[in-house]
């Protein structure tokens, strides 16, 4: 293992977050036209097969933080990079269900395991004052493995085997990578003596409670987007299918200025930094309402959605890890546990909106609802109380 720098770790971490977020869970998505004509299978098969991401998620997230611990930085992101690979080509090789749904759900194992280990790495090689900007700068890692899946799925969407190989490839070229950077164990150098991490206070709790409440609530108002933007430009504007592909990729490139978002909140604070993102989201749901038929306007839309997400992301991750200095892995649990919970009853609600009020209606209300979160930003559980105050 060599010393790694903040830079280096950052930019390792991204790569990393970009095969388990973008590759192994977002990108299954965009292949499910070509897969699904290969292999026969009915669109209620292929929901249940994306829905073994999720599972596996939060099966991973139960006991991500404390196999961060046990196993430390390297092992645990080598064992996330293994499991992705492992995934990833199991939907590549898949020649049914099950085998597609094995790899999904192993894939969503990757993406539980990913961040916490990342996180615990962080807490042992790079200074405290850097924590949050190489949080931020990995956690918009999930941008670049958007802006490289969308090019695969407009160019490989005939060879879908082919592009899961190659995933596959990066994902145990990554976990090479981690054997060779980050820290098993040690810390940054201090004059204290180590000593054992001192149990979750109350306040701490409290404090956890809030934001997860904001996180949850961010999940829910972001699903609309996330899962029905695309049918709502087919639907009422009449854009072609591979048109959409164009609105993720505008998505993922916005989004990598999320890597800012460390230092937007140890400026201006989390919570107006949280709350401004949000009203993003509420602008970018309701633009393709003004013109579904209007290409550039759904594609600004997603620009504003991806910075918008990609930001709101960043913060809570940073907010969970401040709140916790003395848990890194746990705090780079929470947070993206409370999002998938939000997304996972967001989209449910969604769909019965738009079934019972149409597009229209169902994407107003969700706007809504995410500018109303957006106000709240005063009753937000401030990490950075020093914020704002220069």
């Amino acid at each position: 293992m060599k010393p790694v720098s903040a830079t280096a770790f950052a930019t390792l971490g991204a790569a990393i977050i970009a095969m388990s977020y973008g590759l192994a869970r977002f990108a299954y998505g965009l292949f499910v036209p070509p897969i699904r004509e290969e292999l026969g299978l009915g669109a209620d098969v292929m929901g249940s097969v994306g829905s073994m991401a999720f599972i596996g998620f939060i099966v991973a997230s139960l006991v991500a933080a404390p196999l961060a611990r046990r196993l430390g930085a390297r092992d645990g992101a080598m064992l996330a990079c293994a499991f992705g690979a492992i995934g990833l080509t199991l939907i590549g090789k898949a020649g049914s269900a099950l085998t597609l749904g094995t790899g999904v759900f192993l894939c969503g194992i990757c993406t539980g395991l990913s961040m916490p280990a990342l996180s615990e790495g962080i807490h042992k090689a790079i200074r405290p004052g850097l924590h949050s900007r190489v949080n931020a700068v990995m956690n918009a890692g999930t941008s670049v493995g958007v802006v490289v899946s969308v090019p695969a799925v407009l160019l490989l969407a005939n060879a879908w085997r082919g592009a899961y190989a190659s995933f596959a490839i990066l994902a145990a070229l990554l976990a090479l990578a981690a054997w060779w950077f980050i820290p098993r164990s040690g810390s940054v150098p201090t004059d204290d003596p180590p000593t054992q991490a001192p149990p979750i206070t109350p306040l701490q709790r409290r404090r956890l409670i809030g934001m997860n409440i904001f996180a949850f609530g961010m999940g829910i108002v972001s699903s609309a987007y996330w899962v029905f933007t695309p049918d709502l430009v087919v639907e009422l504007g009449g854009l072609a299918p591979n048109l959409t592909g164009w609105l993720w990729l505008a998505v993922g490139l916005a989004g990598l200025g999320a890597a800012l978002a460390g230092d937007m909140c140890q400026r201006y604070g989390a919570g107006p930094t949280q709350g401004l993102a949000l009203a993003g989201v509420a602008v970018a749901t309701v633009m393709p309402l003004a013109a579904p038929d209007n290409l550039p306007l759904a594609i600004g839309s997603a620009a504003i959605f991806g910075l918008a997400y990609m930001t709101l992301a960043g913060t809570y991750l940073v907010s969970a890890i401040a709140m916790l200095p003395d848990h890194p892995s746990l705090g780079g649990v929470l947070p993206f546990l409370a999002i998938a919970v939000g997304q996972a009853v967001g989209s449910a609600l969604a769909g019965i909106a738009i079934a019972q009020t149409g597009y229209i209606i169902a994407f107003g209300v969700f706007a809504a609802a995410s500018l109303a979160i957006a106000l709240c930003f005063r009753w937000y559980p401030e990490p950075f109380p020093e914020a704002g105050s220069a």
